[in-house]
């Protein structure tokens, strides 16, 4: 893709969000970059604007208001000058109110979608969706699937699947691609997260935890983890972005050989010298376990989440290894990175108070990670 023009993205200053940006300046220095920011967010979000550069401009706005809650100046210019969106804001927090989901997740999309339509000169939409799209759907899900007859387990699954399904119905309007990742975890670099969400997770705050527990497999543990980490997921996005065959598709941004979740949970206890039991804990011990006083507040923003494990699905990602074929972007197994997570969670830990209380909650941080 050319190194000129402006990019329109959401989900700034967000996990996946303030990588992205960061990759684009790097790879595309040419290229000028518009930031939809929260009012409330804004006086926190500009000192990171100079590591970035003057090509990057911050714009107050709100995705689920007309226009983007932009002034009218500022909405006129981006439909002149946008030649490429990139849409990653969303609500993620399985617990959150669903009018908020719907509001962000599926007007939001709808808004966004109507500037897109308004840009003479844009040559892609690059939508964020998420693998959960699938719903309750079990077996092998391919990438050109949507619309299946699925439930859901949450207004967050719902709310992404409707906003995908708006996306789509806009595709032959618009040059846009959609990226289903799967549960995107840390850095598989660094190990860095943003905050912990998942059934994998909490294996992984349990070993940081000082607390002596066992870890409760969530019942037979044999679905796949289809975690996949942040690096992955950017650096595919971009190389997936710049391939004009990948124009009107969806690309699963998966691992092709993910593990089972009790492998996983396996090779953490193993590094803590924690056990695992050889059978799946019945449902009522391991809820009797995550219910101690020290563990509940741990635990209490995976519990929904644990729910979704046994959901023997297998995402086929055709599309993804067609585009990435020669390009030398692989997504590493979880396994080879497992120790940089768990040690970034021990080092909070480690800088947190003595006490219960930096056993509770070692990453409190409220923001949203778009996905």
């Amino acid at each position: 893709m050319s190194s000129e023009g402006l990019a329109f993205v959401t989900g700034f200053p967000g996990f996946i969000g303030r990588r992205l940006v960061r990759r684009l300046r790097e790879l595309r220095p040419g290229l000028r970059l518009a930031l939809l920011v929260k009012a409330e967010r804004v006086e926190a979000t500009r000192p990171l604007l100079a590591e970035l550069g003057p090509e990057v401009t911050l714009l107050e706005g709100d995705l689920t208001r007309m226009h983007l809650g932009l002034a009218g100046p500022d909405y006129k210019r981006l439909t002149r000058e946008v030649t490429e969106i990139w849409h990653l804001a969303a609500v993620d927090d399985l617990a959150a109110d669903p009018r908020r989901l719907r509001a962000v997740n599926v007007e939001g999309t709808r808004n966004l979608l109507e500037l897109a339509q308004a840009c003479p000169g844009l040559s892609r939409f690059h939508h964020f969706s998420t693998a959960a799209v699938s719903g309750n759907r079990e077996g092998v899900i391919l990438e050109d699937e949507l619309e299946q007859g699925q439930s859901f387990g949450n207004p967050y699954e719902e709310t992404k699947y409707l906003a995908e399904r708006l996306v789509r119905e806009a595709q032959g309007r618009l040059p846009a691609i959609i990226y289903r990742p799967g549960i995107v975890v840390g850095d598989s670099r660094t190990g860095e997260i943003d905050r912990f969400q998942g059934p994998y997770t909490l294996a992984i705050l349990l070993v940081a935890s000082p607390l002596s527990v066992p870890l409760p497999l969530p019942r037979n543990g044999i679905a796949p983890l289809n975690a996949v980490p942040v690096d992955f997921v950017v650096e595919a996005a971009l190389s997936i972005a710049a391939n004009p065959a990948a124009v009107g598709r969806t690309v699963h941004l998966v691992d092709p050989a993910p593990i089972s979740v009790r492998r996983a949970y396996e090779l953490v206890a193993r590094r803590a010298g924690k056990s695992l039991p050889p059978v799946s804990i019945p449902h009522r011990a391991a809820e009797a376990v995550l219910s101690l006083p020290l563990l509940e507040r741990l635990v209490r923003p995976q519990r929904a989440a644990i729910q979704l494990v046994n959901r023997i699905a297998v995402y086929n990602p055709r599309n993804m290894l067609e585009l990435l074929a020669g390009t030398g972007i692989l997504c590493p197994p979880f396994q080879s990175y497992l120790d940089r997570l768990i040690d970034f969670v021990r080092a909070h830990y480690a800088a947190s108070a003595a006490g219960p209380e930096a056993a509770e909650d070692p990453l409190d941080a409220d923001q949203p990670a778009a996905r």
